[in-house]
């Protein structure tokens, strides 16, 4: 059985993200299974760090789209959004280069704050990051 609120698009997500720091970085949402949301980055210039590997920076940006995405697809978006409270990250190996893929799984989906759990492995599916990302179920304002 699947989480989703409705029929979430990963096309509409990505066509979603021009100007952003999203698009600037590479990131693009790939796949929706029945519990998870899947995402990939590229390790190039920009999400390199000056040493020559993927900067942990942009392993939290990786992971934080792919829980916000994940969250926001949960809940009914005529009612409420769902926003970034906290996230920590584990950088267990470096990557020089290709490609990084992540993968966005709830371990709790609650009235008012999510948290979820998500893992980013390099090409050869080694992890490379292991993150948790808490985020806040809001209510839309109601208009006037």
């Amino acid at each position: 059985m699947s989480i989703w609120f409705d029929e979430p698009s990963v096309e509409w997500a990505n066509s979603r993200c021009d100007g952003t720091a999203i698009r600037a970085l590479g990131i693009e949402m790939t796949e929706l299974t029945d519990d998870s949301l899947k995402g990939r980055m590229p390790v190039d210039g920009r999400t390199r760090q000056p040493g020559g590997v993927l900067h942990g920076g942009a392993s939290v940006l990786l992971a934080e789209t792919l829980a916000s995405w994940g969250a926001s697809f949960t809940v009914d978006p005529e009612r409420n959004y769902c926003v970034g409270m906290e996230i920590n990250a584990n950088h267990v190996r470096p990557v020089a280069d290709g490609w990084v893929y992540g993968e966005a799984r709830p371990i709790t989906r609650g009235r008012t704050t999510q948290v979820w759990d998500i893992r980013i492995t390099d090409e050869q599916g080694r992890l490379v990051c292991v993150s948790r990302c808490t985020m806040a179920v809001l209510a839309k304002p109601s208009e006037y």
